[in-house]
């Protein structure tokens, strides 16, 4: 049996190959379940108890260096391999595809440049949101549509998943000293039908400005420079008389149709506007239950679902297929970064 060990130690000294299959064999041959080193581990027991010490010696000796034989040989052949006029051979033959911002990122990308360049700094905060900063503090009355279940994610009656990121604004102005000029971006959530125009999950980009002296055409000079910044030069703004708790007044801000230049079409329902964001001056309720002196400071505030841009900048007619993931419609921002 001793010799038998050597003839194979003699066999793993000499053997050579760089053929993946051919190493696989050579192990299974000595190593494997029904191999040599196995069978000769069963002869153990048959073996005179002088020699035992020795034959035992021996095998563990024979299956390191097959262990390390084959460990080497692995090695040189994937290094081969891989030297093989630099090519990796183990390397997928379809090329890698380039991936792009999803379009929703582009455009919040955007909406953020154009009012850093105005000096509005980026503000944000949580998701779920207490009523105190979704509703109370921003002036709705406990009996706001707004507050009901079919309208709001309710977690507990004090406690939802935020509606708007102006419970962003009440948290800067809680805690910073005017002046304030600040954008606030992020994710919000009401509870809506999911259609073409609508999605119970949504993005959004308010602003806000506080200052002493702020004015109404502060307000609409600011929106009229990012109208043009975002749709271009001659993009023309018009604002229409509206109404919301945290503002007074309060306006609809609508942008010059993209698609008929405002001469009017389906699209703008032949008025030549699509209306893009919300608006006002806001409200003095507002300023003194954030502990800002009404008397002293004035502010505006405004807000847009970044969404509906992108779906008036890209001419998308359906808002869904920003949530769905589909790459037929994804690879078309692929040069969009």
């Amino acid at each position: 049996m001793l010799a038998k060990v050597e003839e194979l130690l003699k066999e793993v000294a000499g053997f050579k190959t760089s053929a993946p299959e051919e190493i696989e064999q050579f192990r299974i041959k000595l190593l494997g379940k029904k191999g040599e080193v196995t069978a000769l581990m069963a002869e153990f027991r048959n073996i005179p108890v002088e020699q035992k010490k020795e034959f035992g010696q021996k095998i563990n000796t024979l299956k390191q260096a097959a262990l390390e034989k084959v460990n080497e040989l692995k090695l040189a052949a994937v290094n081969t391999a891989s030297s093989n006029h630099g090519l990796d051979l183990t390397m997928s033959g379809q090329p890698f595809e380039l991936g792009a911002r999803h379009p929703l990122s582009v455009v919040r990308n955007e909406i953020i440049s154009i009012f850093n360049r105005i000096g509005f700094s980026v503000s944000e905060g949580p998701e779920i949101e207490d009523d105190w900063h979704n509703f109370t503090a921003l002036n709705f009355p406990k009996e706001h549509p707004a507050r009901d279940m079919q309208d709001t994610f309710f977690i507990d009656p004090e406690i939802a998943l935020r509606t708007h990121t102006s419970s962003v604004q009440v948290r800067v102005m809680e805690g910073t000293e005017p002046p304030i000029r600040t954008i606030s971006p992020g994710r919000v959530f009401r509870n809506e039908a999911i259609s073409a125009r609508a999605h119970c999950i949504f993005h959004q980009v308010e602003g806000l400005y506080i200052d002493k002296d702020v004015s109404f055409a502060d307000l609409k000079q600011t929106l009229l420079y990012f109208a043009k910044e975002m749709f271009g030069e001659k993009t023309k703004i018009r604002l229409r008389p509206s109404y919301f708790p945290f503002t007074e007044p309060s306006a609809e801000v609508d942008v010059s149709c993209q698609l008929c230049s405002g001469k009017g079409c389906n699209v703008c329902k032949h008025t030549g506007f699509l209306e893009i964001m919300g608006c006002g001056m806001v409200d003095p309720n507002v300023l003194e239950n954030c502990g800002i002196d009404s008397s002293v400071y004035s502010g505006f505030a405004f807000g847009m679902g970044i969404e509906r841009i992108a779906m008036l900048k890209y001419q998308v007619n359906d808002l869904r297929h920003f949530f769905e993931n589909d790459l037929r419609f994804l690879k078309q921002f692929k040069t969009a970064y």
